[in-house]
C-alpha cells in the first residue's frame, strides 16, 4: 500500500500508532488535535506547525510573495485559535531553490511580519535550507487562557450529543477565490482576498473558550471534512442543514451553482467551528465580534460522520468531504 491509498488522515493514525510509548505526565493534548498542549508550571503551552509548499498550497504566478508569508503564519494562528489560545512565538523554516531572488525571500518575510504584528506574536528564529521547490514551514508556540490553574482549552473530542454546531464568518469564499485567481481576477476582489489573506477569528475563538465552549476545530480542509474529525474524536454523528450555511453574496453571485459544494468541501476558510449547548452558543453569538451561525447538531449515531440535509430532510451527497493532501493529485 502506498500513502495515496491510505490518505493523509489514515497515515497520521498509522504514524501515531508507531509512537506507542507512554505519554509524558505533563501532556494534556497530543496527536490528533489542532495543537499539542502541555503543562509547564502554572501555565499550559500550545504548539502547532504547518507548511506551505509551492505548487501544492500556492501558485507563485498568482500569489504575491507577501501574501504567501502572511498566509503561512495565519494558518498556524488559526490552529492556536481553534484551541482557544494566544499565539506567542514563531519559528520559520524557509526552503529555497538556489535561484530564488533575494527580494522574493524578503517579501515573504514582510508578509510574515505583517501577520505577526496583527496577531500580536513574535518571530524569534528558524532555519533556511536549500530545496528543489520553495516552501515555508512555521512552528508556532502559544499559551492557553487560564481560569486559575485550569486551562480553557477547546478540543476535537469534547462534543456532546445534542450540542448545536456553529461556525464563524462565511464558508466557501477562499476556494472560490482560487477559482477566480485562475481566471485572472484582480487581487483586490473579496473572494480572492479570502484565499490569499485569510484572517483567523482569533478574538472570537478566545471568547468562545472563555464562554465555556469546549469543542472546536478550524475549517481548513473543508467544513464536512473538519466536522468529521470532531465526529470521529467524539464518537458521534452530526447533521448539517444546507440552507443554514453562511454564504457570502460574493460567492452566491460568482458561483450560484457551486456555492454549496465550495462551502462544504472547498477548504481554507480558516473559520472557527464550535459545538456546545444552545445557551452557550447563543452567548457567544451575542459577544463575538464576528458573525456566528448555527448550522446543525451533534447526535448519537452508529456512523461517526456528518450528514448534509436539504430543507426536506433528504441527504445531499458530495463527491468528497474536503481536502486530503495524499489522496488528491
Amino acid at each position: 500500500m502506498n500513502v495515496s491509498e491510505l490518505g493523509e488522515f489514515g497515515l497520521i493514525e498509522r504514524l501515531a500508532a508507531a509512537l506507542d510509548g507512554e505519554a509524558p505526565g505533563d501532556l494534556i493534548v497530543g496527536i490528533g488535535d489542532d495543537a499539542a498542549a502541555w503543562r509547564t508550571g502554572e501555565q499550559v503551552l500550545l504548539a502547532t506547525t504547518d507548511t506551505l509548499v509551492e505548487g501544492v498550497h500556492f501558485l507563485p504566478e498568482f500569489a504575491p510573495w507577501t501574501d504567501i508569508g502572511w498566509k503561512a503564519l495565519a494558518v498556524n494562528v488559526s490552529d492556536i485559535a481553534a484551541m482557544g489560545g494566544e499565539p506567542l512565538f514563531a519559528l520559520v523554516t524557509l526552503a529555497l531553490p538556489p535561484e530564488t531572488d533575494v527580494t522574493d525571500a524578503e517579501e515573504i518575510y514582510a508578509g510574515l511580519a505583517e501577520c505577526a504584528e496583527q496577531f500580536g506574536l513574535a518571530i524569534v528564529g528558524g532555519d533556511v535550507v536549500r530545496a528543489p521547490q520553495l516552501s515555508v514551514n512555521i512552528a508556532l508556540i502559544g499559551g492557553a487562557q487560564m481560569e486559575g490553574k485550569k486551562p480553557m482549552l477547546m478540543r476535537r473530542d469534547r462534543a456532546q450529543a445534542g450540542d448545536v454546531i456553529a461556525v464563524t464568518g462565511t464558508l466557501g469564499d477562499a476556494a472560490a477565490g482560487l477559482w477566480r485567481l485562475r481566471k485572472g481576477a484582480a487581487h483586490d476582489e473579496p473572494l480572492v482576498q479570502a484565499h490569499l489573506r485569510p484572517v483567523p477569528p482569533l478574538e472570537a475563538a478566545q471568547e468562545a473558550a472563555r464562554t465555556g465552549i469546549e469543542c472546536a476545530i478550524d475549517v481548513s480542509d473543508g467544513l464536512l471534512q473538519d466536522l468529521t474529525h470532531i465526529c470521529w474524536r467524539s464518537g458521534l454523528g452530526a447533521v448539517v442543514e444546507a440552507d443554514s450555511l453562511p454564504l457570502s453574496d460574493d460567492l452566491r453571485s460568482a458561483y450560484p451553482e457551486d456555492a454549496l459544494a465550495l462551502a462544504c468541501t472547498g477548504g481554507e476558510d480558516y473559520a472557527l467551528l464550535v459545538t456546545g449547548a444552545e445557551e452557550v452558543i447563543e452567548q457567544l453569538r451575542e459577544n463575538a465580534a464576528v458573525s456566528v451561525t448555527v448550522i446543525g447538531r451533534m447526535l448519537e449515531a452508529e456512523a461517526h460522520i456528518p450528514r448534509l440535509l436539504d430543507a426536506s430532510g433528504d441527504e445531499i451527497a458530495m463527491p468528497s468531504a474536503g481536502w486530503d493532501h495524499l489522496r488528491q493529485a
